[in-house]
Order: structure tokens, then C-alpha cells, then sequence
């Protein structure tokens, strides 16, 4: 639909000649933009609530900043996952508002003005331990720039369960827990004994040999006996904060 077909729509509506929901369902469809590479769904918000993110890794610096480019142009704003220091650099050369977390590996380019006023929350990001907090961040990184309080509980995990009950008032204050462990995956468990809470678990990638990649995390996780807890793919803490996010503004 091009920007005409849309003014003329809007037009519609303010005659009154298309209701208000009828019109929204036609701009649910809208096109993506063709870049040859990538196709970017600049109504995705409008859609699902959330813009399209960029997943950087596997894409090259120019593919990447010629996507950017086009979200920033679109809304005045985008975020990247996976993203590399050489992107960030990138980025910023072209961007200097950029905001660049390489713990999270997340790039993000807030819009001028705010277009998720913070007013859900807030979304505890617990991590087992200092080797998940890559994942940990990605997953308070992402919220945060959909506009949420977020607040961290780090290095808590079931090997010393006190450090986890000294921390009472977080736990307790916190309208979705996202919960990320590696090894054996226990700490969701726990967690989702003790609150009543939606509890989001991500298994990561970190221990020995038997944990294969976090599938041993993944499968623990998927066997919780505590009720209520979902799980999301391994190291996804950007899936786990997206589904957070769902769920408060629901």
C-alpha cells in the first residue's frame, strides 16, 4: 500500500465512511520494504506490538547498516541482537546516539522521543551465574528498550540457594521473572516454587561436556515439577524478554 492508497484511507475514515477497526485491519498487511538481501516488515508493531528486530550474526556490517538505516528512516529508531564490536563501530559511524552493550551483544538506537512510555514492570532478570550473563543482559537489554523496568538478581544459583533467598524483595516485587541457567538447569524450579508470577526460563550454552550445549539445561527445564514455568529456546534471552514484554502489556 503506498502512501497515497494510505492517505486516502485515512481520509475515509475521517468522512466516515470506513470505521476506525476496519481501517486498522487493512493496515495490519501492509508491505515490506525489498532490499534484495532483506525485507523488512516496517508494520510489524503494528501487527504483534513489537518492531522487527535484527538478529546481526551471519549478516555482513553493510547489510546490516543498510537495514538500519531503513528502520531508523521508518520510525526513528531500531535494535540488533548478535551484534559484533566491528558492527557497533559501524553503526556508530553512521549513528552517534547509538547505544552499543557488548555483554548483550545489542545495538539500539532509541527514538528521539519515547515511544513506549516505562509503566510495566518491573521484569527480574535472574542469572545463575556470572558465566549466563551475556544471556542474562540480552534478555534486560531487550526489555528495556521496549520500554519496561527491569531490574538484575546475578550469580544465585542452586549451589548456594541462600544468595537467591537473601534477595526476598526483589522476588516478591517482580511482575515477570526471566530466569537463566546453564549446567543443569535447576534454578527455574526453584524459582517458580516460590512465586506466583508468570516464570520464564532460558536455558544457555555454559557447562561441561555432559550439559551438549545447553540441551541438558533445555531438557531439565522442559521437565520443571514446578507449575507454570515456560521455557524458551537456548540462549534466546531476547525471546524470553519479547515474551515478557506480551505479557505485561497484555
Amino acid at each position: 500500500m503506498t502512501a497515497e492508497q494510505i492517505e486516502a484511507l485515512l481520509a475515509e475514515v475521517a468522512a466516515g465512511r470506513i470505521a476506525p477497526h476496519a481501517a486498522l485491519e487493512k493496515l495490519r498487511h501492509l508491505p515490506f520494504e525489498d532490499l534484495s538481501f532483506a525485507r523488512i516488515d516496517h508494520h510489524r508493531e503494528l501487527r504483534q506490538g513489537q518492531p522487527e528486530v535484527v538478529f546481526c550474526e551471519g549478516k555482513t556490517p553493510e547489510q546490516i547498516v543498510a537495514i538500519c538505516e531503513r528502520l531508523e528512516a521508518a520510525s526513528g529508531s531500531f535494535l540488533g541482537t548478535r551484534a559484533s564490536e566491528t558492527v557497533a563501530q559501524r553503526l556508530r559511524s553512521r549513528f552517534p546516539r547509538l547505544i552499543w552493550n557488548p555483554t548483550a551483544r545489542i545495538v539500539h538506537l532509541p527514538a528521539a522521543q519515547t515511544q513506549h512510555p516505562t509503566a510495566t514492570g518491573p521484569i527480574l532478570v535472574i542469572s545463575a551465574g556470572t558465566s549466563d550473563l551475556p544471556v542474562a543482559e540480552e534478555a534486560a537489554v531487550v526489555a528495556e528498550a521496549y520500554g519496561h523496568t527491569v531490574e538484575r538478581l546475578v550469580d544465585v544459583g542452586v549451589a548456594g540457594l541462600h544468595r537467591l533467598l537473601a534477595a526476598g524483595d526483589q522476588l516478591y516485587r517482580a511482575q515477570v521473572v526471566i530466569v537463566i541457567a546453564g549446567m543443569e538447569g535447576a534454578l527455574p524450579s526453584v524459582v517458580g516454587g516460590m512465586l506466583r508470577v508468570p516464570v520464564i526460563a532460558v536455558p544457555t550454552s555454559v557447562g561441561y561436556g555432559a550439559s551438549f550445549g545447553g540441551l541438558a539445561a533445555l531438557l531439565g527445564m522442559l521437565n520443571s515439577c514446578a507449575a507454570g514455568v515456560t521455557v524458551v529456546n537456548i540462549d534466546n534471552g531476547f525471546g524470553a524478554a519479547a515474551a515478557a514484554s506480551r505479557i505485561l502489556r497484555s
